[in-house]
């Protein structure tokens, strides 16, 4: 976890909500300068600002109504950095908690270099990626409502269709119109089924928007991902898109322990409580990964014998997460070193 280190004059701590904002300003000497309630009006909060302009740094807890402050921010040039809410711990204790209070700790955590940081995303990208990580929500639930009409074959001791039901297989969805001969059954499948083709429809053209924005905006970088086997359309358009600038991961140890590809020991006294902090970081990249892993060794034979290799030392399933690792871990080179996939590297590094 990185802290926010910088000194400055003011400090402009924001207990944030989505209609309306506690704002705390303090000084150098832990004065307390200003301690109001406002509405989200831009208006009253730079009312409030002005006198500190120029000398002033603003820091507010993720959540999800951030962008409007930072945008702001960006506009009067004003200082802003974004907490993280999983390490915000000292905002959470105490007998007592409110806004007021609240606003008063964010403000204490910036000038005593105890804020913990968290990426505020540049505004240029960042509705494209909201807009990526939509689609694989609704992806999701497509697949839940496929799932439900395969139970419910079994569910009638029907026999299996003779197409895969998937997603992209829509001759196979038709077929399943006229499936089932109980009548309230089918009609409750068909609602599952029109509910998938107008999903499907929608993904699709989430999908070809993105890519069409990735080629302009991030052309060279999606097809140096394209080039890892294993990584197709989606991989690496989430990939893209959940890292943003490589270049913000000065190590790759820093790179691997956002994207969730490495566990952390709890320690004390020489003593091991196993591991924690699991859950911090971004599930989008640990998903990408982890789904990169599994498709580099379909039809690969070299991959299948490297995963063998580790299975020798360690499970399976901690050797694919071992090879999701790996494969973090060359995708931060391939970015860095705008180096195309080397097989015979990867392997044998």
């Amino acid at each position: 976890m990185n802290f926010y280190t910088n000194t400055h004059p003011y400090y402009c701590g924001i207990d944030l909500h989505t209609r309306l904002l506690y704002v705390c300003i303090i000084d150098n000497e832990n004065n307390v300068l200003v301690h109001e309630k406002i509405s989200d009006s831009p208006e009253q909060l730079i009312q409030l600002l002005t006198p500190y302009l120029g000398s002033v740094v603003v820091g507010v807890e993720c959540m999800h109504c951030w962008y409007w402050v930072s945008d702001f921010c960006e506009q009067h040039n004003i200082d802003f950095i974004l907490g993280h809410a999983l390490y915000m711990k000292a905002i959470h204790a105490g007998k007592t908690k409110n806004d007021r209070i609240d606003a008063l700790k964010i403000a204490k955590l910036m000038r005593g270099g105890n804020f913990p940081l968290a990426h505020a995303y540049p505004k240029e990208h960042r509705s494209i990626r909201d807009a990526l990580r939509r689609r694989t929500h609704i992806m999701r639930m497509s697949a839940q409502l496929k799932a439900h009409v395969s139970s419910t074959v079994g569910q009638y001791n029907l026999p299996a269709p003779e197409t895969r039901l998937n997603l992209q297989n829509s001759p196979a969805r038709q077929h399943m119109h006229h499936f089932f001969p109980d009548e309230a059954v089918q009609k409750s499948m068909d609602l599952n089924l029109n509910i998938i083709d107008t999903m499907v429809h929608e993904i699709y053209k989430i999908e070809h928007y993105v890519k069409l924005k990735a080629q302009i905006n991030k052309g060279s970088d999606f097809h140096i991902l394209r080039s890892f086997p294993g990584i197709g359309k989606i991989l690496a358009l989430t990939i893209l898109y959940e890292v943003g600038d490589i270049q913000r991961f000065p190590r790759v140890q820093q790179f691997a322990s956002y994207a969730r590809l490495v566990k952390c020991k709890a320690e004390s006294a020489g003593k091991s409580y196993g591991t924690q902090g699991n859950k911090i970081g971004n599930a989008h990249l640990k998903w990408a990964f982890s789904e990169a892993a599994v498709l580099y060794l379909k039809g690969n034979d070299k991959a299948k014998r490297y995963l063998e290799t580790l299975q020798k030392r360690m499970s399976k399933a901690k050797a694919l997460s071992a090879l999701a690792h790996k494969i973090g871990r060359c995708v931060y080179f391939m970015l860095k070193n705008q180096q195309v996939f080397n097989e015979d590297k990867f392997l044998n590094g």
